[in-house]
């Protein structure tokens, strides 16, 4: 027994900020106290509350240490272990309540209306350690299924839990297996999608990397459902901590005979092995993943025939992400019907949102489905920074579509964002402010899914081309009114005629930037002006008279000589001159300086 357990965060975004060598330095510390045998310290997945990071948790008291420094682990030693005094300066301080008492962590705004079933042990359990999985249930829903179900029996639970892909599509997954079992072949395979590509996103990521054997579980499960003796995890090659977890992970639930031949005495096979990626986008595709897989170029495979009847070479496979498997093992637990109890009619359960961009609690969150924009920015995510106004959501990436801020009560789910031009996708939601350009946000996307495109099809490969380089023109304000209604006309024709998913959707970004902020296009086009000053090649500086003192601290540090002007007078800017750099108004100290 240990007096005090100490949770280290081993997530990607702490480890980035030195968590690790906290831990080693906390390690050392213990055992140069001679602790070793009362304090334990462990390291944990993401906690998801990335923007405190590095974070680390106390127990017995909670304390949730935010911001951590390796500098600061001889303080919480001697003073929190040794002494029993919790070091308050580094308590997140939500956690700490008015009369100096620690709250506990689900009580504080990011966590309260949280729900977390993916997620359950990221930041609770050592991913690294088997054991720790197995003593929160781990492996027991494996157990149940091979002992006690026939192969029909869990797909009807999955069915009748209205779970549905969390990979962007929404496909039911009941279905799916459904569709696999029923496929005749003499042998199947299962696959896991682990190429997360949507620029933002983390939340794959984040399960690999906190509970690895949530996935080996449910994928064995998924094998016996279908009757598949083999399963495959493509996982990008630059999450190197969840392939060297999931790497622990396969080996260790080999060894506890939880993979391999004859699982639980039942003479039932089933074994994984790791496929990494090579940064391809389009491998998120599920064609172009299984050809990945076989060892070719990752190019998607027109459909039909589909996956489920002829996929992973040639033979009957199933294709689900990291955060659709996570829910299997606590639905074969707690029941079809208390998964179904969350969400919408029509959207069940929960989902992860990697929360990112101009808000205050960048990190992972998990709601049910049916909660609104609303909370979470401003519940969970705390509103934007610097008490700026919330201009927009970006929900599944490069495919996905802006939702406005007169939406932002919309109840997030996979019907609702369609319908408002947008998608679920993965979970990655980015917020802008009004600082953000939307034309320039679209630009963003789609050069993002001009450089993705494998270019198999002339629609996506010299399509999205020709949209990059009309917005482009909208920019650099050379773009006609005529050039607006081709832009669309051409987002049509590329969703229509594109071979795959990326193709079909790659015009999202654009076509919900010119629906719902037709006008910040049309001032870039008649005007020649970028209402939010982010774009270059638009941007005029202007000296404000009444508030310039003409100390000449901008004239003197402007490299292109555009500012003239006496001491103490107003001094002028050239905009033939002027080379847009935006030194003048970085060095103004009276604010005399705007973009105009």
């Amino acid at each position: 027994m240990f007096r005090s357990h100490i949770l280290v965060c081993g997530g990607t975004g702490c480890t980035s900020g030195n968590s690790m060598k906290i831990y080693e330095a906390l390690v050392d510390r213990i055992q140069k106290e001679g602790l070793e045998k009362e304090v334990h310290v462990t390291k944990t997945g993401c906690f998801g509350l990335c923007a405190y990071g590095p974070i680390m948790i106390v127990y017995p008291e909670g304390a949730f240490y935010s911001q951590v420094k390796v500098e600061d682990v001889d303080e919480i030693v001697s003073e929190h272990i040794i002494k029993g005094r919790i070091v308050t300066r580094l308590l997140y301080k939500e956690t700490v309540g008015e009369d100096g008492s620690i709250k506990a962590l689900n009580d504080t705004n990011f966590y309260k209306k949280q729900h977390r079933v993916a997620l359950r042990n990221c930041g609770v359990i050592n991913p690294e350690k088997i054991e720790e999985y197995i003593a929160y249930d781990g492996y027991e829903a494996l157990g149940k299924v091979l002992t006690e179900m026939t192969p029909q029996d869990v797909i009807d639970v999955i069915l009748k839990s209205g779970l549905r892909g969390r990979g962007g599509a929404g496909f039911p997954t009941g279905r799916k297996w459904q569709f696999a079992k029923n496929s005749v072949g003499d042998k199947k395979y299962v696959c896991c999608n682990a190429d997360e590509g949507d620029p933002g996103a983390f939340m794959d990521r984040s399960i690999l990397e906190g509970d690895p054997h949530a996935v080996i579980e449910a994928m064995a499960i998924a094998a016996y459902a279908i009757g598949s003796d083999q399963g495959y995890i493509y996982v990008r090659a630059e999450y190197p901590i969840a392939v060297q977890r999931l790497t622990i992970a396969i080996k260790q639930a080999r060894e506890y005979g939880l993979l391999g031949k004859n699982l639980f005495g039942t003479g039932f096979n089933f074994d994984l092995d790791i496929r990494l990626g090579a940064g391809a986008f389009v491998c998120g595709e599920e064609t172009a993943l299984m050809t990945s897989i076989e060892g070719h170029r990752g190019e998607p495979r027109p459909r039909p025939p589909f996956p489920a009847v002829k996929g992973l070479f040639g033979k009957p496979t199933i294709l689900n992400n990291v955060e659709t498997y996570a829910n299997i093992p606590q639905i074969i637990l707690k029941g079809a019907d208390w998964f179904a109890s969350m969400g919408t009619e029509k959207s069940r359960g929960t989902k992860v949102f990697a929360l990112g961009g101009k808000i205050h609690n960048t990190g992972l969150v998990e709601i049910p489905m049916g909660t609104t924009m609303r909370e979470i920015i401003y519940d969970i995510g705390g509103g934007c920074p610097n008490g700026k106004k919330f201009k927009a959501a970006q929900t599944g990436g490069p495919s996905g579509g802006c939702i406005p801020a007169h939406l932002i009560d919309t109840p997030i789910d996979y019907d609702n964002l369609i319908a408002i031009g947008s998608m679920m996708g993965s979970g990655g939601l980015i917020v802008m402010d009004e600082d953000n350009c939307m034309v320039d946000i679209a630009k963003f996307f789609l050069e993002f899914t001009v450089d993705e495109s494998c270019g198999k099809c002339t629609a996506c490969r010299i399509g999205t081309k020709r949209l990059y380089e009309m917005l482009c023109k909208v920019t650099d304000g050379t773009a006609t009114m005529e050039d607006l209604d081709k832009m669309e006309e051409l987002c049509y024709y590329i969703k229509e005629n594109s071979l795959c998913g990326l193709g079909q959707t790659a015009p999202n970004p654009v076509l919900s930037t010119l629906h719902y902020f037709r006008d910040e296009y049309e001032a870039h086009v008649r005007d020649k002006r970028c209402p939010a000053g982010v774009c270059k090649k638009l941007l005029r500086y202007q000296v404000v008279a009444d508030k310039c003192k003409g100390c000449t601290l901008c004239a003197r540090n402007c490299p292109a000589g555009a500012i003239t002007g006496t001491v103490k007078e107003p001094h002028v800017i050239d905009p033939n001159k002027c080379i847009k750099c935006g030194v003048c108004m970085e060095k103004c100290r009276f604010g005399a300086i705007i973009k105009a």
